[in-house]
Formats: C-alpha cells, structure tokens, sequence
C-alpha cells in the first residue's frame, strides 16, 4: 500500500502538472509516469479476454491513479490528457459512477476529447457508458437506487446541451425511467420512458410504459376522492 506521504506528493505533483500544462495538452513527469502506467494496464487489459476479469482488473489498479486525478482536477486549466479521460471510462466500467462523473464534469467544462479509438464525443460517450452501467446496476438488488438516480440526473444536466446519436439520448432517458420506478417515481419514470421511445421506437420500453400506465391509473383510483 502506497504511504500517506507518497500519495500526497503524487496529488501535489500531478496539480502542479496540471497547472503549468495550462491549456496545452497535458505534460510533465507525473503526467509521463501515469502514461507509462497506464500503457503497461491497457497492455494488460487487452490480454485479458473475460469481460468479467477485466472489470476485476480494473477495480485493482484504479486506486493507482486516484491521488494524480486528484491533482489534475485540482489544479487543472483544461489540459487535454488522455489519462484522465481513460480513467474515466475505466471508472465507469468498474462501477465507480461518482468518480467517473467528477471527471466528467471536468472534461465537458474543458472540452476534452476521448482517447483515438473513439468515435464519439465525450459527451456522448459518457452518457451512453454510464446509462449502460446503471441499467446493470438496477438488476443489482444491493444497488441505492436513491444514489443512482442522482447520477443518472446529473449525468443528463452535463450532457442535455450536446449533440449526439438519437439513439444514445435514449438509453439515457431509458436509464432514468428505470431508476425513477426503482424509486416510486411512476409519473417521472413514465415521461422518461415515453421520451426514450420518442427517440429510438426500438429501444424496447413499450411493456413497461403500458405497466406503468395500469399502475399510475390504479394509484389515481385508489386514492379518497374527499
């Protein structure tokens, strides 16, 4: 385990990066030595086949960036650094949606880019990586969904504003319907559900929109009427 003292030079060090790096990608030696970390992870990661394995793998070694993220959203300006984005998205696979979204907030302010390999924005990447996480999450019985809506809501507030896929919006809104009916929120849960067939009619909400309907209808019955 890395000493109280090496942690805090690691945040200090990779603040003081960030700041001189300015608005210039990212640069310096603890941005080079994370880079150097990260090569060798990925390397590991690509070996690796089990999905589930990987998420294993990930879970280890995101503690090993944790004080230099620390740093850099700290201090930082706006440097592009694709450590920064790769943990991101390394977070969100490990479920770690708090952390991810911090990032997040980060990279949308500053205008980041993903790493090469992607195609999409980052906006839309990470809508879409964290809608896909949370409707894992709900099949999770130990999952608080109070906690989760909450990330699926600023989640939306960060990307609402960008341009993307129709189809990724919806997952999104399918995400937050879900997580509204995990909350009792069947009227919020119904406008999200009913938006995300609005935007993909093949994103596969019908059956629940007409469960909700009975149950919304059935609720209204039951109350006094006075």
């Amino acid at each position: 385990m890395t000493s109280p003292a090496r942690r805090h030079f690691e945040r200090v060090s990779a603040a003081q990066a960030a700041a001189d790096a300015g608005e210039a990608p990212m640069q310096g030696e603890a941005f080079e030595l994370m880079q150097a970390a990260l090569f060798e992870d990925y390397r590991r990661l690509k070996a690796t086949q089990s999905i589930e394995r990987k998420i294993e793998i990930k879970r280890e070694i995101l503690p090993n960036y944790a004080e230099y993220v620390a740093g850099v959203l700290e201090a930082g300006q706006g440097a592009q650094d694709d450590v920064l984005m790769r943990v991101m998205l390394w977070r969100i696979d490990a479920g770690d949606l708090a952390g991810a979204i911090a990032i997040a907030k980060y990279a949308t302010k500053h205008g980041l880019t993903p790493p090469d390999q992607f195609e999409r924005g980052t906006a839309a990447i990470i809508a879409e990586e964290v809608a896909d996480q949370a409707l894992k999450l709900l099949d999770d019985d130990n999952t608080n969904t109070t906690e989760l809506l909450a990330q699926l809501e600023e989640v939306e507030q960060l990307t609402g504003d960008a341009d993307m896929h129709d189809q990724i919006r919806a997952k999104l809104h399918k995400a937050l319907g879900y997580a509204h009916r995990a909350n009792a929120q069947l009227e919020a849960a119904q406008a999200n559900l009913e938006r995300a067939l609005a935007l993909n009619d093949r994103i596969g909400v019908k059956k629940d929109l007409e469960r909700l309907d009975r149950e919304i209808k059935q609720n209204a019955a039951a109350k006094p009427t006075g």
